[in-house]
């Protein structure tokens, strides 16, 4: 931490994004506009940045011309909260993804969900808070 007396500005977040790096950019843009639903809203050419609700957004980019690289191991989850969990999860199971796992509950969490893989392996969770939570 600095130990100037530098304050932080007050005007807050606009948005966020995570971003995602990928080897094949067109076949995931397919994946999360087509199964995910999620509509361009920002286009950077080799970075495309969707809304997925709110200020979140996720940016998907071209391995190549990031400031990452595409790795095989994956350590970050992209998880969507929904209002129904079996709907999606009856949409999701027809779509013919990668590593689905099944819905399950979680009493020490509140939640009901189930998770799948995108084309590249970012594994993608689905869930809906239970009442009460």
């Amino acid at each position: 931490m600095s130990s100037t007396n530098a304050v932080r500005p007050q005007d807050g977040v606009i948005l966020a994004i995570t971003f995602q790096y990928y080897r094949d950019l067109p076949k995931a843009c397919a994946f999360y506009e087509e199964v995910l639903g999620l509509k361009l809203a920002i286009d950077q050419g080799w970075s495309k940045i969707y809304a997925i609700g709110g200020g979140a957004h996720v940016g998907l980019v071209d391995e190549v011309r990031g400031m990452q690289k595409w790795a095989e191991q994956k350590t970050v989850q992209l998880c969507l909260r929904v209002p129904n969990v079996d709907d999606w999860y009856t949409w999701v199971s027809a779509q013919n993804v990668e590593g689905l796992k099944p819905l399950r509950d979680s009493e020490e969490l509140g939640i009901r969900a189930f998770a799948f893989n995108d084309p590249e392996g970012y594994q993608i969770e689905v869930q809906t808070a239970k009442p009460g939570h």
